[in-house]
C-alpha cells in the first residue's frame, strides 16, 4: 500500500497558491488514476481529506502546513504503513518554476510541512516529490540575486501564480502527476531518470 500525501493549506484563501501545488498535483493524479470523479472524504479522526483507490491512499492534510506530520502519522498508524510506503508531494522554493526533483531522504530544505512530518515520524527516510515554484527575489535594483528574508519567503509561497506563469503552473501540475504515476508503475529510479 502507498500513502501519497499532497501538502498544502486548507481553505479558499489558500487555493491556487504556490504552497498548495502539492494538493493540486495529488488531486490531478487521483482524478487521472480513477478516470472519473474523485470524491474526497473528510476524515475527522485523521484531520485530512482522503481518497482511496485500490492499494493507494491519497491524502490532503487539513491541519495547515506546519502541522502536516500529525495527520500523516495518524494515517500511517491506522493503516499500519511503514515509512517506505510514504510519498510526499510538495512545493520547493529552491527549484525554478516547473522543475521536479525526487528525493529519497535528507533535510527539510526549510519546508515546514516536511519538517513537521520528519518530527512526527522521527525519520527522514521517505520519498519526496519536490515541485519547483520559482524563487522569489528582492525587487530593488542591485538586489535581484539576494535571497528573500523570512517574511518575504512566507509571502511568496502564499502568493498565487502570476498570470504570466499560468501555463507553467498547468504544465507543472500535469508533469508532477505524471512523475508520481511513472514512479508508481515503473519505480522511483525510472521516474528519476525520466523527469530529472
Amino acid at each position: 500500500m502507498k500513502l501519497i500525501v499532497g501538502l498544502g493549506n486548507p481553505g479558499g484563501e489558500y487555493e491556487s497558491t504556490r504552497h498548495n501545488i502539492g494538493f493540486m498535483v495529488v488531486e490531478k493524479l487521483a482524478h487521472e488514476l480513477t478516470m472519473g470523479t474523485v470524491t474526497w472524504k473528510e476524515d475527522e479522526k485523521h484531520k485530512a481529506l482522503l481518497y482511496k483507490k485500490g492499494d493507494i491512499i491519497f491524502a490532503k492534510p487539513l491541519t495547515f502546513m506546519n502541522n502536516s506530520g500529525i495527520p500523516v502519522q495518524s494515517i500511517m498508524n491506522f493503516y499500519k504503513l511503514s515509512v517506505s510506503d510514504l510519498w510526499v508531494v510538495h512545493d520547493d522554493i529552491d527549484l525554478p518554476l516547473g522543475k521536479i526533483r525526487i528525493r529519497e531522504n535528507g533535510g527539510t530544505g526549510g519546508h515546514h510541512g516536511i519538517e513537521s512530518i520528519m518530527h512526527e515520524l522521527k525519520t527522514d527516510q521517505f520519498i519526496r516529490f519536490r515541485l519547483g515554484i520559482g524563487r522569489g527575489r528582492e525587487g530593488a535594483a542591485g538586489t535581484q540575486d539576494k535571497n528573500l528574508h523570512h517574511r518575504a519567503v512566507i509571502d511568496f509561497v502564499l502568493s498565487r501564480f502570476r498570470r504570466s506563469e499560468a501555463g507553467q503552473m498547468k504544465h507543472l501540475i500535469k508533469r508532477g502527476s505524471e512523475t508520481v504515476r511513472v514512479a508508481l508503475l515503473d519505480g522511483i529510479d525510472k521516474a528519476m531518470n525520466r523527469f530529472h
